[in-house]
């Protein structure tokens, strides 16, 4: 029997992972198999390894923060995004903040860097970027990506911001230097206000319906008043009159 609540208490103190927060079944199953991969028979064996091996415990939190991200990652949403984002709030608003939550290896922050670019926002809009896992963050920096990753950038951005280097796909500085990465954990954290958007999106259907809601009420909270909350394809906000928001589209919603 394997003791998933020592783990819990360990990864905390050690790693500064929440793991509560996570829906329990599906999380405890990730676990036991990146265990299993690693060579280890019981957890205090694997957390023994993480702490010892950095590339174990790179795989241990790739694996268990879902790292799977590419640039406009269901393409007809990010054109919904496009014409509300440009239509709702560049007539509104002179200089626009953004912040891609949980952003991975950077695909979608870049992909709201691109649409920013393509309609002349790039100088009056300030581009946020976190996520939790550091390594993650570096590559997201470095701008580097499989031809998987790029198969939904237009043809004319991707002769225009990608230089192809041994079937890699390396993203230009004109668009790198307008994303700002840093660290941050959407549980444990406060949250930066005076956002105009935020998108957050696959992410907060892995944890428990109580931090869920947490992290829509600060997600509401960092939204300026008619501010955009974006979603990913599979979710959708309960009753979003409860944290100030209303939905727009289906997968936006407004803060009123």
């Amino acid at each position: 029997m394997l003791d998933f609540n020592w783990f819990y208490t360990w990864s905390e103190k050690t790693l500064h992972l929440n793991l509560i927060a996570y829906k329990e079944g599906q999380l405890q199953r990730r676990i036991e198999t990146i265990m299993k991969k690693s060579g280890a028979t019981d957890l205090k064996q694997f957390a023994k390894m993480i702490e010892t091996d950095e590339n174990i415990k790179k795989n241990f939190l790739d694996y268990i923060t879902i790292n799977v991200t590419e640039f406009y990652r269901n393409k007809e949403i990010f054109e919904e995004f496009e014409e509300v984002f440009i239509n709702r709030l560049s007539s509104k608003f002179k200089a626009l903040k953004v912040w891609s939550a949980a952003c991975s290896t950077g695909a979608e922050a870049y992909s709201i860097a691109m649409i920013l670019k393509k309609n002349k926002l790039t100088a009056s809009s300030k581009i946020i970027a976190t996520d939790i896992d550091e390594t993650i963050l570096s590559k997201a920096k470095a701008g580097t990506y499989s031809k998987l990753e790029v198969q939904n950038v237009p043809p004319l951005e991707k002769r225009l911001y990608f230089t192809e280097q041994n079937n890699r796909y390396a993203l230009s500085d004109d668009i790198k230097k307008t994303v700002h990465f840093k660290k941050h954990d959407l549980i444990l954290d406060s949250y930066e206000k005076g956002y105009h958007a935020i998108i957050c999106r696959n992410v907060t259907i892995y944890f428990k319906n109580e931090v869920k809601e947490k992290i829509y009420r600060n997600i509401a909270d960092s939204l300026v008043p008619g501010g955009l909350f974006f979603i990913g394809a599979t979710e959708s906000v309960y009753k979003p009159e409860q944290y100030g928001l209303k939905k727009v589209a289906a997968f936006l919603y407004e803060k009123v």
